[in-house]
């Protein structure tokens, strides 16, 4: 077999990722002929068709899922490689692709980047943004910012602080149609819910020092956090956003809390999670330990 190069396993454990040439050229930003072509170069190298064609979609054959495996492992071995000689340097340095709810990317890490490059001057950060559950392997994630956790094998969290939540309402809606005084009184009120992220449109609250939860159906439902806060600030319904976005828009006269006395804010752990071989990578020990502490030290950071 002629020498393949170390981006030809890179790109083909993305595409056998991705299962698609077209997934896999726009996340390189080059043309799908581009992808098209190193694929049957790798094929004609290893004298062996490692991807099954069809209207469904790419499938790997025998031979590639054995070529898979070699690639998955070399490649984890280069980054190790390339880990030792970057600690050894005592600087990290690299591209990090971290995803994360808009929420947490433009409250919480973009205004921390400056610092974090400050500190780490030679990392490059790539953000994937959006409220959808990633796959780590499959989307070339290596940081993934999480509000819940089930961890699957070979993925490790490391728990950066917490995030409060509770209802809000702009003037203009309380103006129009009031407020409720009770929580049972919010059935009658127009609401904004989440429709990716359901688990948040669970409401909870303490009533007479009793739990209650209450589930929700919007009038009104948008498919992430940032999309959900902006139709409560245009004063369409009452919707429950993170404190970290709610309580600087209350300061500024643009939101009112809502049911204070009984909504229950259920703080909840923020981790960040990367796959168990890539923690030993100086780039995300770098980034989590930043993380880790700039929660700490942030009021917003719990």
């Amino acid at each position: 077999m002629d020498t393949l190069a170390f981006d030809d396993l890179k790109l083909f454990s993305r595409i056998a990722a991705l299962g698609s040439l077209s997934a896999a050229a726009r996340e390189r930003d080059v043309p799908v002929s581009q992808v098209s072509r190193a694929l049957a170069r790798i094929e004609e190298r290893c004298r062996a068709r490692l991807l099954h064609r069809s209207t469904h979609g790419l499938a790997l054959t025998e031979e590639g899922a054995t070529f898979l495996d070699y690639c998955r492992r070399l490649t984890a071995t280069f980054e190790e490689l390339e880990s030792e000689f970057t600690a050894s340097s005592g600087s990290p340095s690299g591209r990090v692709r971290i995803a994360a709810s808009s929420v947490i990317a433009e409250h919480v890490l973009v205004p921390s980047l400056d610092g974090l490059r400050q500190r780490h001057p030679a990392l490059r950060i790539d953000l994937d943004v959006g409220d959808r559950l990633v796959d780590l392997v499959r989307d070339g994630i290596d940081l993934a910012i999480r509000t819940a956790v089930a961890l699957p094998d070979l993925q490790v969290a490391r728990r950066l602080g917490t995030l409060d939540r509770a209802l809000y309402a702009a003037p203009s809606y309380a103006e129009r149609h009031g407020l409720p005084a009770r929580p049972d009184e919010l059935l009658a009120h127009r609401l904004v819910t989440n429709s990716a992220a359901t688990g948040l449109n669970d409401w909870p609250f303490r009533v007479e020092g009793e739990k209650v939860t209450l589930t929700v159906d919007g009038d009104w439902r948008g498919n992430d956090t940032a999309l959900t806060a902006r139709m409560v600030l245009e004063g369409i319904g009452i919707g429950r956003l993170a404190v970290l976005v709610g309580d600087p828009l209350v300061r500024a006269g643009r939101l009112l809390r809502v049911l204070d006395a009984y909504v229950d804010t259920q703080p909840t752990p923020i981790y960040a999670v990367t796959a168990s071989a890539r923690l030993r990578l100086p780039k995300i020990r770098a980034c989590i330990d930043y993380w880790s502490e700039w929660f700490a030290r942030s009021p917003q950071g719990g």
